[in-house]
């Protein structure tokens, strides 16, 4: 019996590693190749499938975003439309105000 016990789960795992293989999602695009809701031009939204000219107005307007699902969430687009190009977008923050310094207390006088 332990004879055949080692064959048979070797079978099992050639079967099961190339079907685990192929549910695997690919990788995201590296954030370079990303285009930035708050910065993207026209032409660049434009490039997205499903993205004319009036939609890419309305993100233009609608800026800053803080997430790319606030797209759906503003009802910019429809989420199946966000579906096919989540992963083609980002929403970097826009860079705040500088901190403020924090104030210096005047010099104390000497007596």
């Amino acid at each position: 019996m332990n004879r055949l016990a080692l064959p048979i789960a070797l079978a099992v795992l050639a079967f099961a590693v190339p079907a685990f293989a192929q549910t695997r999602a690919p990788p995201p695009p590296p954030a370079s190749n990303l285009i930035d809701l708050n910065t993207a031009s026209r032409d660049d939204l434009m490039t997205l499938d499903g993205i004319g000219e009036v939609r890419a107005d309305a993100i233009i307007r609608a800026r800053p975003f803080r997430a790319k699902t606030e797209l759906v969430e503003r009802r910019l687009i429809p989420e199946s439309l966000y579906e096919k190009i989540a992963d083609k977008v980002m929403a970097r923050p826009p860079p705040g105000p500088p901190a403020p310094t924090p104030a210096r207390p005047p010099p104390k006088k000497r007596t």
